[in-house]
């Protein structure tokens, strides 16, 4: 019963994927805005003699409000995104937006702040992502029945804000939340032996990665047709169009090259070195960096922000080069079949990747962040290139173009093979513990909503007072 309760305490978070989509777009008003009280307002007669329905708030918790119509917005975008709405209630649809004005409501109560440079960012990103979908931002804006384009962003940045809020809220709840390995074995032992949870068949995978070297000539080639760009910019040439043309940045060329960034942003230290070491207006001499060499122009910086423009170009590996890794790596393959090394010491003594020539190769699930890959969950490239290994067998020589178009040649073997079994503590340890430490952060955000609903205002009106919440909603 141990796993089925925590499926009951979890019974509001069950569509928190789908209702983060429709997150980004539920109304919301600014915490300093001074809410009267309100009530719902009554179905008034139609023109055409029926009832229609006049939208009005039905709850506020603290500075923020919801509207009957949020709920009909939550259950439209889960079927835009192709999830099912069967099994959610009106009632759970109010209890998960209840729960995240009270999450950003505390969020500034205790002095959370959020930045503007981060909501703009945030806007970039989602915005790109909806125009990509869509082909159109004014298609977008007529979606959300807005008049205009600022008015949409206006609207939008309310909301990102207040999701923002919610979420720095959540991690600062759980984020103090650690689990002993005395927890998690008490956490196993409550669980029935029926109950035990089945994981999947699952592998563990090492590789050996070779790089073609690049020439010093290819490299200067391309340090060359980024210093006659840059003299075309100075010139007058328009940067934005010879990143459109030139670039080799999938994520940038298409918007001439525009990145906005801050110290925090995900770049390599390389690029960020760079970007903030100019002024606004001035363009870089090229660099280097994993991905290839660069220019960077700054355009404008306002505070710890900068907006930018970049070309990237990559060498071209020649086709000698490329030979000259394929023999290489099939020489390290012949060592470790004829026994003169371990595939784990070629790894670490041969192999060109850092991130796995530590551990001997062994790849690191980028998703559970241990050494396991389910199967059925596996990269399908991935899974392609070692599903019919056998044994300890090693694979021929694989060519493998990354996103960045960059080419390199690797070996792969399965170390480990775990068919599909009933949970083992011993085996399935790092997993239970995930279980463990979740059940202890959902009893760690309850104990904060019981304690927070206490001394916050909270009204719910109408119909919605009869509805049985998870949380203490009303007070009872």
């Amino acid at each position: 019963m141990l796993l089925k309760k925590l499926q009951l305490k979890t019974i509001d978070y069950k569509f928190v994927l789908p209702i983060c989509f429709f997150l980004f777009f539920a109304p919301v008003i600014t915490a300093q805005e001074i809410i009267p009280d309100v009530v719902a307002q009554k179905p008034v007669e139609a023109p055409t003699g029926g009832k229609l329905k006049i939208d009005g708030i039905i709850a506020t918790v603290g500075d923020y409000i919801v509207l009957d119509s949020d709920i009909d917005k939550g259950f439209l975008e889960i079927a835009a995104s192709g999830g099912s709405t069967k099994d959610i209630t009106r009632c759970q649809m109010l209890g998960k937006l209840l729960e995240d004005k009270l999450y950003a409501h505390q969020a500034i109560q205790d002095s959370i702040i959020v930045s503007d440079a981060e909501v703009r960012g945030m806007m970039d990103d989602r915005l790109n992502y909806m125009i990509q979908q869509v082909g159109d931002i004014n298609k977008v804006v007529e979606y959300y029945k807005k008049g205009s384009v600022e008015e949409f962003k206006t609207y939008f940045a309310d909301i990102l804000k207040e999701q923002k809020l919610a979420s720095e809220m959540r991690d600062k709840i759980i984020k103090d939340v650690e689990i002993t390995p005395e927890e998690v074995r008490n956490f196993f032992k409550k669980i029935p032996k029926d109950e035990l949870p089945t994981f999947g068949a699952e592998m563990e995978v090492a590789q050996i990665v070779v790089e073609p070297k690049v020439s010093k000539e290819d490299k200067q080639k391309v340090i060359d047709r980024l210093n006659a760009i840059r003299q075309d910019v100075l010139e007058g040439s328009s940067f934005a169009t010879k990143a459109v043309l030139y670039s080799q940045d999938p994520g940038s060329a298409p918007n001439g090259g525009y990145y906005k960034m801050t110290r925090k942003t995900p770049f390599v230290k390389e690029f960020k070195d760079v970007a903030f070491s100019l002024q606004a207006g001035e363009i870089s001499q090229p660099f280097e960096t994993i991905y290839g060499f660069h220019i960077i122009m700054v355009e404008k910086i306002k505070g710890q922000e900068v907006e930018l423009r970049h070309i990237l170009i990559s060498p071209t590996v020649s086709e000698a080069a490329l030979k000259e890794a394929k023999e290489r790596i099939t020489n390290i393959r012949n060592k470790i079949i004829n026994k003169e090394l371990t595939f784990a010491e070629a790894a670490r003594t041969e192999s060109d990747e850092k991130e796995t020539r530590a551990n001997g190769g062994t790849l690191v699930n980028p998703t559970t962040q241990d050494t396991r890959f389910e199967l059925t969950k596996m990269d399908p490239t991935l899974y392609s290139q070692v599903s019919n290994l056998k044994g300890d067998e090693i694979s021929q020589p694989l060519l493998n173009t990354d996103d960045k178009n960059k080419k390199t040649y690797k070996l792969i073997t399965v170390t480990n093979r775990i068919d599909e079994h009933t949970a083992d503590y011993a085996k399935d340890y790092t997993k239970i513990k995930e279980l463990a430490l979740k059940e202890k952060q959902i009893n760690a955000i309850a104990k904060w909503f019981d304690n927070k609903i206490k001394d916050t205002y909270i009204k719910i009106i109408g119909e919605y007072k009869d509805c049985s919440f998870a949380n203490n909603w009303l007070k009872k």
